[in-house]
């Protein structure tokens, strides 16, 4: 490594410590964002461009350019655009370059797609089919059933994020298990409730997963333990199992996630006359314009509901 590049890296180290220590960023969001970094660092190599502290703004537009040249998507393009000013706000303030170069840089233009959810009748087949998983299994596999049919029953209960979810610690149901504690994006604390299903279901998991010696788990601190490296059950392990439960249902798995879930409640509540704020701070959302998303998912069923039932929506023969 050149000393010019293990210059540059030696920033986006320090950036990365002052995300960690300063804002609490999330194992998952840093990940990201050395991702996106490292590609930027290597674009500025290939490019044999000046110094980190020397790039301009003409530099970083080069890079865009390069990203919808190689058929980069918009939103790809505006996440890495968004690491990258976050990267040289940091440095400028820390007196390494006399000005943010990014600072006036426009993104990419791109449309918001609007949240992919289920209908309340497609997640109560999702359930009833996570049940019947119950009733026919036996041994290790009837506590993997339980344990997701509690992992659904929570999601489309609560609107947790997955990771929040899967690192659930044991002690969150210390206190009033009717509602739960959820430790969010920036350390931000909110509490959720816990209705009666996914309580029953939660505890019909734990009596069995953790009494009966049939878990093929350990017991750890998680309140969803398993033998992966973390301790606990993964990200991914769950949305394979999530797939596997949609297609026993007759739905297409593409179309199911726990993301989807998430987005289900909110898409429900709201449909259903809850308030915005209120299922702003339900899902942990920093900023209610991400909130509002959902409220153009009902827009969008409004207009197919209009279009299908008004009759004047109808073509008519003179």
């Amino acid at each position: 490594m050149r000393p010019k590049e293990d210059e540059d890296r030696q920033l986006v180290g320090r950036f990365m410590e002052m995300l960690s220590a300063e804002r609490g960023a999330a194992q998952n969001t840093r990940a990201a964002y050395t991702r996106d970094l490292d590609d930027f660092l290597a674009f500025l190599a290939r490019q044999r461009c000046k110094r980190l502290v020397e790039v301009d703004a003409s530099d970083i537009s080069a890079y865009l350019r390069a990203g919808a040249e190689a058929g980069l998507a918009p939103a790809s393009r505006a996440r890495r655009l968004s690491a990258i000013r976050q990267l040289f706000r940091f440095l400028a303030a820390e007196g390494f370059m006399p000005e943010d170069p990014a600072n006036r840089l426009a993104g990419p233009k791109r449309g918001r797609p609007l949240p992919r959810t289920l209908s309340p009748a497609e997640v109560d087949r999702l359930i009833e089919t996570a049940r019947a998983r119950i009733a026919a299994a036996k041994g290790r596999e009837r506590v993997r059933a339980l344990r997701l049919h509690a992992l659904i029953e929570m999601l489309y209960a609560t609107g947790m994020r997955v990771s929040e979810l899967v690192t659930l610690p044991r002690s969150v149901l210390a206190g009033d298990t009717r509602v739960l504690l959820i430790k969010g994006k920036g350390g931000r604390e909110r509490i959720v409730p816990l209705n009666a299903p996914a309580r029953a279901a939660l505890e019909c998991y734990l009596n069995v997963g953790f009494d009966d010696g049939l878990a093929p788990m350990v017991k750890t601190k998680w309140l969803f333990a398993s033998r992966s490296a973390e301790g606990h059950l993964t990200r991914q392990r769950l949305a394979q199992e999530l797939k596997g439960l949609a297609a026993e249902a007759g739905l297409d798995p593409d179309r199911v996630s726990p993301h989807v879930l998430r987005h289900a409640f909110a898409s429900h509540l709201l449909d259903r006359g809850a308030d915005l704020r209120a299922v702003q701070q339900l899902l942990g959302h920093a900023d209610i314009s991400t909130t509002q998303i959902y409220t153009h998912v009902l827009e969008e069923r409004l207009k197919q509901l209009v279009f299908e039932h008004h009759p004047l929506a109808a073509p008519r023969s003179r």
